[in-house]
């Protein structure tokens, strides 16, 4: 049992709890947002701080996590199964998703009444010509690093998962006569979640310099107007979470309750910075510390941040209904099919592209030039808002993945019963400063 959960079975301070620390930020955050919002509007350089320092070793420990844990699989395990079946879980998941958005922004028209304004050719000028790079081909082929060095140290996480799935296939190869190596990878995997256990002490800060500055910047009531959907996407979102995730979760063997409740804080990190990135080390660890195996997890999780992204993929069917509403067209089922087999293929590069959903919601739209570019403009100013969302989103839809596949490739150890008894004596809900394993057999 590590050092911080007996502090907190012996009733330690509730200060010391990270996760209380975290709602104090939130809280704190919004008060400044509401009561100095001029000061709150200059805080997001402290909550860019705090990303990026996450940012900074994510790629990192997604390679080492990913080499370490192939080097650990037996022969025979089937490492084609397991992209076919992560490959098809994605599509169907998000399909759902898309079809979801598309569902509540027929059903409750979010644009309608609203008018396109006349200058916002102008101010989605620069998304739309940084999305008119978006092909299929240059996707793919961005995928491929320059050097083994450029995808470490550009971050982009396909590149990263790529390079670590060709040296944690060589290690697998090559068996025992990898071993020392493997030992070493290990090591380094403990030590990049000691830096990063480091870090999330600091997560506080960087959760009430963003909400400050959301609330700063934007307020309350400008966003009257926008709210109708702002809410669609959050009831999207709450709705995937509820039906989809939830019965995936009963399906495969654990009560999503108890996952939430141990992924809590990197939640509350991905919900109030909107990066997904901030909330992957946490989450991996604590997916480990669930029962998956470090290679199901190693190979799910950053591949997700691409191919899986649930709330990014409800935020942009319900965007692009509202401005074509908002404009006044009336959307046929066709011209919606046609909108839905575009998204499936560029909402995948969502994770790899700075500017995110917002930015492939632009180079969608190019497609469709019945559909007005310049209605980005009544978004552009919320986006971040709906990002808050969409990055949880993303961020569970993950976890869930890992946890369902894991399961039916049976590398997930233990069932839901006996993982819950082991949280509530504080087994499971381990520091994030506590060492991972340094093996962890699969079955």
């Amino acid at each position: 049992m590590s050092t911080s959960s007996s502090a907190a079975n012996t009733g330690s301070p509730l200060i010391y709890s990270l996760t209380f620390q975290l709602f104090i930020g939130l809280l704190l955050g919004t008060l400044v947002g509401l009561l100095w919002p001029h000061f709150a509007a200059q805080l997001n350089p402290l909550a860019g701080a705090f990303v990026k320092l996450i940012k900074m070793v994510a790629g990192l420990i997604v390679f080492l996590t990913v080499a370490s844990g192939f080097s650990q699989i037996r022969k025979g395990t089937g490492l084609g199964r397991l992209s076919a079946v992560t490959l098809i879980y994605f599509e169907v998941i998000s399909t759902v998703a898309l079809v979801l958005g598309l569902l509540l922004g027929n059903l409750f028209k979010p644009g309608a009444g609203l008018s396109i304004p006349a200058d916002g050719v102008a101010t989605v000028a620069s998304f739309a010509q940084a999305g008119q790079a978006l092909s299929t081909v240059d996707f793919l082929l961005n995928v491929i690093p320059k050097t083994v060095l450029d995808a470490l140290a550009g971050g982009a996480m396909l590149q990263i998962l790529l390079v670590a799935l060709l040296f944690g296939y060589a290690l697998f190869a090559l068996g025992e006569r990898a071993e020392p190596l493997a030992q070493n990878l290990r090591l380094w995997t403990e030590v990049s979640f000691k830096v990063v256990g480091v870090i999330l002490r600091l997560a506080p800060i960087g959760v009430f310099a963003a909400v400050a500055f959301t609330i700063g910047k934007f307020g309350l009531a400008a966003l009257l107007p926008l709210i109708k959907m702002i809410g669609l996407v959050y009831l999207g979102c709450a709705l995937m979470i509820v039906l989809v995730f939830a019965s995936i979760a009963r399906l495969t063997g654990f009560s999503l309750w108890w996952f939430i409740k141990l992924i809590r804080k990197e939640l509350i990190i991905a919900f109030t910075t909107t990066s997904s990135e901030a909330a992957l080390p946490g989450l991996m660890t604590k997916l480990q510390e669930a029962g998956c195996s470090k290679s199901v997890t190693g190979f799910v999780v950053p591949a997700g941040y691409s191919f899986n992204l649930d709330g990014s993929s409800i935020y942009l069917t319900v965007a692009v209904l509202f401005i074509a509403q908002a404009a006044g067209l009336d959307l046929g089922w066709s011209e919606q099919l046609s909108l839905l087999l575009v998204f499936l293929l560029t909402s995948k590069g969502v994770a790899g592209v700075s500017g995110g959903a917002f930015i492939t919601l632009a180079a969608s739209l190019t497609m469709f030039p019945d559909i007005p570019l310049a209605g980005l403009a009544l978004i552009l100013g919320v986006d971040r808002l709906m990002d808050t969302m969409r990055t949880l989103t993303n961020v569970l839809g993950n976890g869930v993945a890992t946890m369902a596949i894991a399961r039916w490739m049976g590398q997930r150890g233990g069932d839901d019963p006996a993982h819950a008894a082991l949280t509530e004596s504080g087994q499971i809900c381990k520091s994030v400063l506590e060492p991972i394993p340094t093996s962890n057999p699969v079955a």
